[in-house]
């Protein structure tokens, strides 16, 4: 990504919509171009907001493989932005000094451990602030004052177990031998504070802030750095910084989300489950810091709690999920609702506030995610990151909402083909989110594994339905599906299907499903034991056998806690009949099946397994199964996306927009764009 300055950045609605002369459809292409705004930090006297754009190298453009890469801009007002670092710069964790001064980040500079690093804000060159001598810098936090900085560090390098790997004992024990992050207290000055103070934390800490007196912390705390635990043992500690003693923990019973200290110290508002049977942290608590009791905030309400930002006041501003749209809302003092800003159009993931200036990340149907300041009783934009969607004719993005067999209303988001779905109704493609403790917004919702846009403009309808399970609609919604695998969550599909049909959106005879994770498992699901309804499925990191995930997953608890609620061996033929595996006998819709090869959450063995059931169970059906070296749950590098995103359109288009499950399969490899890397070889062969 080439370094520029951000001009003219506050577009009119109007310039959004292209005209009919310029407009196009989008292209996987342009999916591998997009950036968004990342994280934000509002400056001390709020005149300055940084932020970074989270982009990938562009592949279709010859750029070099690699992950998400994230650069630093400061915005002083709408339109008004520009690059800090240098484009090679990738960078993490940003915020202000408290004197405002200074930017400062995570960085790694060639092969040295990740450092902080700062930034003058009047201008000079980036210089290291602290580090950690032999270990990597996980996160940091300033002292109110600015003359000291605590830094999460990864553990110490364990030289004879090093030594030992390098002369090939390298052998891996499985969950034992546990590396644990350290904590440490280091000056800032003039020079790098070689000698920093270790401070004792309990367990495996993934986080922490330092409260306003600088005496105490909060940290997040698990007993072992295991995903399990993360789910289901996390918990929020006081911590004494000087002795290193645990003077009370927040005795939460389930999930952990977002934890803000208050500015007076004597608070924090925590993002929690209800209790270990949530299936999400989606409710919003204040803490009594002084006796770590807590009290809910919104319990049992239809929503969830996405982020929340006290105020200098002491007021909190919290990030709220109605369903598919969103909500700023302002709490006061005692917990109560001061005031309500609903978020119209955009979509609502972050906030953060100082110097009186409230600003939140957001997307809208027509674009990722952007920098907003609340300003004058509207959310005001800063930022465009991609002009260039100015051209894009888009499809009419919408909320439906339909009636499921059992009565229950269930929503959804529409995205309908470009010009409108046509007489006999257009392919339809179900895009089922995983979790299931997730939902999607109606915000923007085309992404490498999600057809969106890119699926409109090829005249497809796209729906997202948030079936039973789906957060963002209260606790009980959420609990609907619990032991209850595959009915009503996945009955709710079909019925999607049954009302876009009754609404002339969609063909019948030509309905698709793709999904990831939990909507792997839905994929998995449709294609096989609803064969009959689905003309095409696209399978990614998904579960096909419910027994045999149990004993390969890094969740095992998780997955009693808040899905099964039951153990397999409390009835083997009941959990094998929840998977898709056992259905193989009905298997006719052409499946794709993708899979990252080091995926621990969903083991790979999950795709193998329903690959080779369909293959020799039912040869006849179309099946094919992708996997990407070096991936683990979702792909993460630009290479791996492009190629994902090409292989699910071109599926979709041989089976299910001809209708033909008896298409050949298409060739196994895609065709990439001019100019992306190996193009050239690949040609002159």
């Amino acid at each position: 990504m080439t370094c520029r300055t951000i001009a003219n950045l506050l577009l009119a609605s109007s310039a959004l919509v292209a005209t009919a002369a310029s407009a196009r459809p989008m292209t996987p292409e342009d999916v591998a171009r997009l950036e968004s705004v990342g994280t934000i930090a509002v400056g001390p006297d709020g005149s300055r907001i940084a932020y970074t754009t989270v982009s990938l190298p562009d592949v279709t453009a010859g750029e070099e493989n690699a992950g998400p890469e994230q650069q630093l801009r400061l915005a002083y007002g709408p339109g008004n932005a520009r690059d800090f670092l240098p484009a090679d710069m990738d960078v993490s964790n940003i915020a202000f000094s408290p004197d405002g001064r200074w930017i400062s980040f995570l960085w790694s500079r060639e092969d040295e451990d990740r450092a902080v690093w700062g930034i003058p804000i009047d201008g000079g060159a980036q210089r290291k602030l602290a580090e950690i001598a032999g270990a990597g810098v996980r996160s940091y936090a300033w002292s109110p004052d600015g003359s000291h900085m605590h830094l999460l560090a990864s553990a110490a390098e364990d030289k004879a177990r090093t030594a030992q790997s390098e002369a090939g004992f390298d052998a891996i024990v499985y969950e034992e031998e546990a590396r644990l992050n350290r904590l440490f207290r280091v000056a800032i000055g003039d020079t790098i504070d070689a000698q920093p103070q270790t401070i004792a934390i309990p367990g495996y800490v993934s986080g922490f802030d330092i409260a306003p007196d600088a005496r105490h912390a909060i940290i997040e705390s698990a007993p072992t750095p295991q995903v399990d635990d993360s789910y289901t043992s996390k918990r929020v500690h006081i911590l004494d910084l000087a002795t290193g003693t645990v003077l009370r923990v927040v005795e939460t019973p389930g999930k952990i989300g977002d934890v803000e200290i208050s500015p007076d110290g004597t608070r924090l508002s925590m993002i929690a489950g209800v209790d270990i049977n949530d299936p999400a942290a989606t409710t919003l608590y204040f803490v009594d810091v002084s006796t770590g009791q807590y009290r809910a905030l919104n319990q049992g309400a239809p929503e969830a709690a996405v982020d929340a930002e006290w105020l200098a006041d002491g007021q909190l501003a919290a990030v709220i999920h109605k369903g598919a749209q969103s909500a700023l809302r302002i709490y006061d003092a005692n917990g109560s609702v001061a005031a309500e800003h609903d978020g119209g159009n955009l979509i609502l993931s972050a906030v953060e506030s100082d110097g009186g200036r409230i600003a939140v990340r957001a997307s809208s149907p027509s674009h990722p995610s952007e920098l907003f300041v609340w300003n004058d009783g509207g959310f005001q934009r800063w930022t465009s990151h991609n002009p260039w969607l100015s051209q894009i004719d888009m499809g009419q993005q919408r909320t439906v909402t339909y009636t499921a067999r059992d009565g229950q209303t269930v929503e959804g988001v529409l995205i309908e083909p470009v010009g409108g779905a046509p007489a006999g109704g257009a392919p339809l493609i179900l895009d089922v989110h995983g979790g299931p403790e997730a939902h999607d917004s109606n915000g923007w919702v085309t992404n490498y594994s999600g057809p969106g846009q890119v699926a409109a403009g090829q005249g497809y309808a796209v729906f997202l339905p948030n079936y039973r399970g789906s957060t963002g609609y209260g606790t009980a919604f959420s609990k609907q599906h619990q032991g209850r695998y595959t009915d009503p969550e996945f009955t709710d599909l079909v019925d999607a299907k049954r009302a876009l049909v009754e609404m002339g959106i969609a063909d019948p005879e030509r309905v698709g499903i793709t999904g990831g994770s939990y909507g792997g498992y839905a994929t998995g699901w449709a294609s096989t034991y609803f064969s009959d309804e689905f003309a095409a499925g696209v399978m990614f990191v998904g579960i096909s056998n419910q027994i045999s995930k149990f004993g390969t997953t890094d969740i095992p608890y998780e997955m009693y806690n808040v899905h099964s609620l039951a153990w397999p061996w409390d009835d083997w033929q009941k959990m094998l009949e929840v998977s898709p595996i056992y259905h193989t006998d009905k298997a006719e819709t052409p499946l794709l099946i993708m899979h990252g090869a080091e995926d621990t959450r969903v083991s790979p063995s999950q795709s193998y397994e329903l690959y080779r059931s369909i293959k020799v169970r039912k040869p006849e059906t179309p099946v094919r199964l992708v996997l990407y070296p070096g991936e683990g749950h979702g792909n993460n590098r630009a290479a791996a996306r492009y190629d994902y995103n090409l292989r699910m359109m071109r599926w979709f288009e041989t089976y299910l927009k001809t209708g033909d499950r008896d298409a050949e399969l298409p060739a196994p490899r895609p065709i990439l764009a001019p100019g992306t890397v190996g193009t050239e070889s690949a040609t002159s062969d």
